[in-house]
């Protein structure tokens, strides 16, 4: 995702409620379940779950201060249960506690060249991640348009040992992988 440079990115990360330098027991005023996106973009599906479902907390992780500053900037105020993280997915396990119950990945960077893809969010190169995240069986939400995509992550989560709930070509469907 290719946006131009926020110049006020620094402040407005700086600045905001929902921004959080590090995951705690005290990052969320409730303890409820666990929601993380990873890669959030722009934010608008973290923000409208977090809107929808006040009884879970959703943690939005992004890697790029400039994509995370333009999400943050959308936040409306009064969502408690919403906070986000700029960090690298490579780096969740030092970051998060052992409790995510639901991962998305909702439209990753493809990576389409075939050497790149230990980067891809569904390769088996995050799967050890997912898990030390998580203290059961992590669900794991997976959308994408991207055909290749779709097809290389459906290999790598059968070979990876999880089982598919819903699988559709439907990108308006709920996709859901567990382990």
């Amino acid at each position: 995702m290719r946006l131009r440079n926020l110049k006020t990115k620094e402040q407005v990360l700086k600045d905001s409620l929902y921004v959080i330098e590090e995951y705690t027991e005290d990052t969320f005023p409730s303890r409820q379940p666990l929601h993380v996106e990873i890669g959030m973009g722009k934010g608008q599906f973290l923000i409208q779950q977090a809107k929808e479902h006040p009884e879970i907390n959703y943690l939005g992780i992004e890697k790029f201060d400039n994509v995370l500053a333009r999400a943050v900037l959308k936040i409306p105020e009064g969502i408690p249960n919403l906070r986000v993280l700029r960090a690298d997915a490579k780096d969740l396990a030092s970051y998060l506690p052992k409790r995510v119950e639901r991962i998305y990945l909702n439209f990753s960077d493809p990576w389409p060249k075939k050497h790149h893809s230990k980067r891809r969010l569904t390769s088996s190169s995050f799967f050890p991640v997912y898990e030390a995240i998580s203290e059961k069986d992590v669900e794991i939400h997976f959308k994408t348009d991207n055909r290749p995509l779709f097809e290389f992550s459906l290999l790598s989560f059968q070979h990876g040992g999880f089982h598919f709930e819903d699988v559709s070509c439907d990108l308006h469907t709920r996709d859901r992988i567990r382990r």
